[in-house]
Formats: structure tokens, C-alpha cells, sequence
């Protein structure tokens, strides 16, 4: 089934998976004022030069890069998003079990915000929430560091006066090794994989779903524009992320009870 489907086509699949992996991208937080990056009022295709000061090598030689990044991490919207009805559904998942992991490619923390157990969320791009240290590795609450802007544009670690970035990945760095392993095996080990308001565009991320494929787990894909998984999928889901969602978690917890 790779046409359009609805929610209710793929009920009995959902009532036989009692280990879900869910795998998030930008798509499920726009509903949160969050724009995602590649749709069509996405960050880089309104701004298409923004996308270097997701360069790790920009950001660590260009001072200036640096305090421009600063400036848009204080006025990043996670800092007053709050969850919206997907996040809050797959919460729900959460508390009756379903969940065998929830991988997100998001850095607004917003699932944790919802409810989902901090311990099955794997944040394969980091979080806004941290800034770490590039020199000795010190990590800092967010909110620390931007407090010192008012009088440093580019304030530096208080320990050894490295540079600091926010504890996300930036375009150049690699994937931390154990969070990605993590991600494997929530991708092989799983009943279904379900990705959501995701491009999977994205390699390494993006690979996931070849794993979970490759161990005959059906694909779920949850998008409103196509992706290259499409034709892979057991079933492709194009209505708003917003409705979507809570209707499968409806159907899964449904099932369960």
C-alpha cells in the first residue's frame, strides 16, 4: 500500500505492534510555531544562505557567524512553543507502553514537554537546551548563556574561555556514536517503524528506515510532501501531521485496551 492512505487502513497494523519506533523531523513542530527547514515556508527556502550558519568549520573560524547565531538561538520560538496535539499523542503512546523508542531529528525538546519519557526519546541532532564547550567539553544550561549576551556577543566557556555552540549537530559534525547505535537498534527491534513530518532527505538518519526495511518491519510514513522511502512504505499518510498522529495513537491505544 503506497497510495495515500488514512489512519483507519492501517488500524490492524497498529493493533499487532506493541513496540513502535517513531521518528520525528521538523514537520511535527510547525504546528508549535516552529518552521521546519526544506517545506515550502521553511527556514532555508525562505532565507537559502542561512543554511551556513549550520556549518560547523563557519561557525568555529567566523566570529561573526557566531554572534549571528547567538542572536537567533535567544530568539529560537522553542523558548515558548509548547507541545501541540501529535507531540501530545505520541505521549500517549509513552504512558500505555507502546513506545519502543522515539527518535527525533528535532532539537526543541518538545517531546519530553509533552510527556514522553525522557528515556525513549533519542535526540539524534542534539538540543537547543545545552551549550557545550568545544574545548573542554563543559555543557551549560541555554538559558545561561544567553543571559551573558546583553554583554558578550560571543560569550565563551567560563572554564577555559573555548568557544561554545549549542549541544547540537551543525552540517560537518558527526552523529555521536552511542546515540546513533541507540537508534539502530530501536529501528531493528521494533514492530513498525513510523516516520513523521520527515524528509528523509537526511544520511545517516534517513538510513533507519533501510534498517528497519531490511529486517521486514513495515514502514509508516507520516508527510505532506514525498520522500524517497515512499514506494518502500507499507502505507504513506499525507493529511495534516496535527490530525494524523492522534488518530493512529487512537487506533493503537484503541487496540489496546
Amino acid at each position: 500500500m503506497t497510495a495515500a492512505a488514512r489512519p483507519a487502513d492501517i488500524a490492524p497494523l497498529l493493533a499487532g505492534a506493541d513496540r513502535l519506533t517513531v521518528l520525528t523531523g521538523a514537520g511535527i513542530s510547525t504546528d508549535s510555531g516552529i518552521p521546519d527547514f526544506r517545506g515550502p515556508q521553511g527556514v532555508w527556502t525562505r532565507d537559502p544562505g542561512s543554511a551556513a550558519l549550520f556549518d560547523f568549520d563557519v561557525y568555529m573560524s567566523d566570529a561573526d557567524v557566531r554572534r549571528r547565531v547567538w542572536r537567533m538561538r535567544r530568539d529560537h520560538p522553542a523558548w515558548t512553543a509548547r507541545p501541540n496535539a501529535a507531540h501530545r499523542a505520541l505521549a500517549d503512546l509513552d504512558r500505555a507502553g507502546r513506545l519502543r523508542a522515539l527518535i527525533t531529528q528535532n532539537i526543541d525538546g518538545l517531546h519530553q514537554a509533552a510527556g514522553t519519557d525522557d528515556h525513549y526519546v533519542i535526540e539524534v541532532h542534539g538540543t537547543i537546551h545545552w551549550v557545550v564547550c568545544m574545548g573542554c567539553g563543559a555543557l551549560t544550561p541555554t538559558p545561561e548563556v544567553l543571559a551573558r549576551l546583553e554583554e558578550e556577543s560571543d560569550p565563551r566557556c567560563v572554564i577555559c574561555g573555548g568557544i561554545q555552540k549549542a549541544d547540537t549537530i551543525s552540517f560537518g559534525q558527526r552523529l555521536k556514536t552511542d546515540v546513533l547505535e541507540r537508534a539502530v537498534d530501536a529501528a531493528a527491534t521494533c514492530d513498525v517503524f513510523v516516520a513523521i513530518g520527515t524528509s528523509l532527505a537526511v544520511h545517516p538518519v534517513a538510513g533507519l528506515c533501510d534498517i528497519a526495511l531490511d529486517g521486514g518491519i513495515p514502514l509508516v510514513v507520516v508527510n505532506a510532501e514525498e520522500t524517497p522511502y515512499d514506494d518502500r512504505a507499507t502505507a504513506v499518510l499525507r493529511d495534516p501531521i496535527g490530525e494524523v498522529v492522534p488518530a493512529l495513537a487512537a487506533y493503537a491505544l484503541g487496540a489496546a485496551r
